[in-house]
């Protein structure tokens, strides 16, 4: 059995609202095995014999739109790739220290060279951002609300879907199930 982490967009944000035992029986009804929810802001944590993610990543994004009533990206990472995202130092330990926050997108493939171009345009004074591999950090030097970057700019700059997590929450959840 492999294990995988859900990085589900449009959870309990936007007027959605899932209880945590419901979106994990969602995910028992799947077939998955070992099924846990990390906070209530969409991260599943599950086991499935299956290895296949591109089609993983469907048929939970087919069964929640059936049983929601509205489309939830999904985005899977495993052991390994959790742990790279939790440990990846995308800017200067300084500059993290002094940021107010860190975040990190999930995203289904790595950036293209012409949407880096694009997302070096959504630099500001309190914004900053790093692609690497199929996540995307923002770096944000003030208060997220004195930002005028959201999850909804960046999916409209680059015309991609994606999912925002902060990134203690990550190493949170590293702390919890790979260490």
């Amino acid at each position: 059995m492999t294990r995988y982490f859900a990085f589900l967009r449009a959870i309990n944000v936007g007027g959605h609202t899932v209880k945590m035992d419901v979106l994990r029986q969602l995910f028992e009804s799947m077939g998955f095995a070992n099924v846990e929810t990390f906070i209530a802001s969409g991260n599943v944590i599950f086991e499935t014999k299956s290895k296949n993610t591109e089609t993983l990543e469907k048929q939970i994004e087919t069964s929640l739109r059936e049983s929601l009533g509205y489309e939830v990206a999904t985005f899977l990472r495993s052991d390994s790739e959790l742990s790279a995202v939790a440990d990846y130092q995308p800017f200067a330990p300084a500059k993290i220290e002094s940021a107010a926050a860190l975040n990190v997108a999930f995203l289904k493939n790595p950036l293209a060279e012409e949407s880096i171009q694009k997302l070096t345009t959504l630099r500001t004074d309190i914004d900053d951002f790093h692609a690497h591999g199929r996540e995307v950090y923002w770096l944000c030097r003030k208060k997220q609300s004195e930002s005028t970057f959201s999850n909804a700019v960046f999916e409209k700059t680059l015309k991609l879907s994606s999912t925002l997590r902060g990134v203690n929450t990550i190493q949170k959840m590293a702390e919890k199930y790979l260490r």
